[in-house]
């Protein structure tokens, strides 16, 4: 058990990628705070896979993308658990449109969550575990956009790729605090975010030439990585991004 007597918080884990990196953990010990924009059915849900893991938790709802809301998760999931370990960023949203058509309101959305979100999340975790005594792990849920160009998603392009260069200043930064910070960037997983995607099937077989696996991700390929970097067995990873993408960075071609 991995993470047994740790308390992690998972941020959007209502679905998808977060509600799969929630049961894992909780499926090595964790208690799992379970957080999401309201305490609907879908966070109880996972509450429940939680619980049929072995495991056990509770549900906070608040706004990532609003920064006394970040604060607020924080401290509630610090009252209702009596601690934190470990922190993962995964809340995320996404705007397609051409760059000339982007408007202020979707691009303050987006860089709200992924990048807003992440930094004052952290920075209210970071606290805590401060003023606890020091040990902490942080994973955000990026993304390949951190490095690879996705035209018609500039505003989500440029808020992963801030998110990796913050991972890599808190890396150094928080690092006497005993907390290690790395970044997940998956490729194409099979979520409800690539419903489009996956309805599509000439854009799907187009990716899928892209990657060299020739497969979507699963939600549990990330929340595997997500596993092992909130683990000691990452004590010395700090700073860096895993990809899990089936290889498709390094071998991506614009269609």
């Amino acid at each position: 058990m991995r993470l047994q007597g740790k308390v992690a918080l998972v941020t959007g884990s209502g679905q998808g990628i977060g509600r799969a990196i929630a049961v894992r953990l909780a499926e090595e010990g964790a208690r799992v705070v379970v957080e999401d924009r309201s305490d609907n059915a879908a966070a109880e849900e996972t509450l429940a896979q939680v619980r049929q893991a072995g495991s056990d938790g509770c549900v906070i709802a608040g706004d990532i993308g609003d920064v006394p809301a970040d604060a607020r998760v924080i401290e509630q999931a610090v009252v209702a658990m009596g601690r934190l370990d470990v922190l993962v960023n995964n809340a995320g949203i996404e705007k397609r449109a051409d760059f000339l058509a982007v408007t202020e309101a979707d691009f303050d959305a987006v860089l709200g969550v992924n990048l807003r979100g992440t930094f004052f999340a952290t920075q209210a975790f970071a606290r805590h575990v401060q003023e606890r005594g020091g040990d902490g792990a942080v994973v955000n849920i990026s993304s390949v956009h951190e490095e690879l160009p996705f035209p018609h998603f500039a505003s989500y392009s440029a808020s992963k790729g801030a998110v990796k260069m913050l991972m890599r200043n808190l890396a150094i930064e928080l690092a006497p605090l005993g907390i290690r910070v790395n970044n997940i960037a998956p490729g194409a997983v099979q979520t409800p975010i690539n419903a489009a995607l996956l309805s599509n099937r000439k854009e799907l077989d187009a990716l899928l030439g892209n990657i060299p696996l020739r497969r979507l991700g699963r939600p549990e390929d990330v929340a595997n990585a997500a596993l092992f970097l909130a683990s000691d067995e990452a004590a010395y990873v700090t700073g860096t991004t895993l990809f899990v993408d089936g290889g498709l960075l390094w071998n991506y071609r614009e269609q």
